[in-house]
């Protein structure tokens, strides 16, 4: 991961817990997770009226639905929606949502050879294709355990992993 950007993140931070969500609309703050690995972080933000959310979940679909609706944020199939409906009553619209994610780390493969970390980017990508969800910018799979930040005020979404930073959103372009 190349080191591509330099942020201070001042301001208030927002900490997002494993199984967790929380959504802003601080212009001052900034959304944080750690430890994204076979987890996925996933960000998404309104540029026009800045409010923007962050979920970390484990697991791509339940075995259980009793436990999605008890920990609808564990998981990519009920957290995803939550995530956007909590966005949009904070006056944020979907089709303006600049969208990232991070994690999906292969940690422990299964038998075979399908880790939990592919399965979860694997939900996530199914779940946008038939929902018509752009994804902006994304850093999933490999072997590396992910930190991941968006900021309220800008929308810049930076995943951390072993000292380096890589800026998901917005895309700088060699000019």
């Amino acid at each position: 991961m190349a080191a591509n950007t330099s942020t201070s993140w001042k301001g208030n931070r927002i900490d997002v817990g494993v199984a967790d969500m929380k959504c802003s609309d601080d212009p001052i703050g900034y959304l944080a997770t750690r430890a994204l690995g076979s987890c996925i972080g996933l960000t998404a933000y309104d540029p026009i009226t800045k409010v923007g959310g962050l979920l970390h979940y484990m697991l791509g679909q339940p075995r259980d639905k009793d436990k999605a609706r008890l920990h609808p944020h564990m998981f990519a199939l009920s957290g995803v929606p939550a995530l956007f409906r909590a966005i949009c009553e904070l006056g944020g619209q979907r089709e303006r949502l600049i969208v990232c994610a991070a994690g999906g780390a292969v940690i422990l493969d299964d038998p075979d050879g399908y880790s939990i970390g592919k399965r979860n980017h694997a939900v996530l990508r199914k779940l946008f294709w038939k929902n018509g969800i752009v994804l902006h910018g994304e850093d999933c799979g490999g072997s590396a355990v992910r930190d991941m930040k968006l900021d309220l005020g800008t929308g810049q979404v930076i995943v951390s992993s072993q000292n380096e930073e890589k800026r998901l959103w917005p895309v700088l372009t060699k000019s």
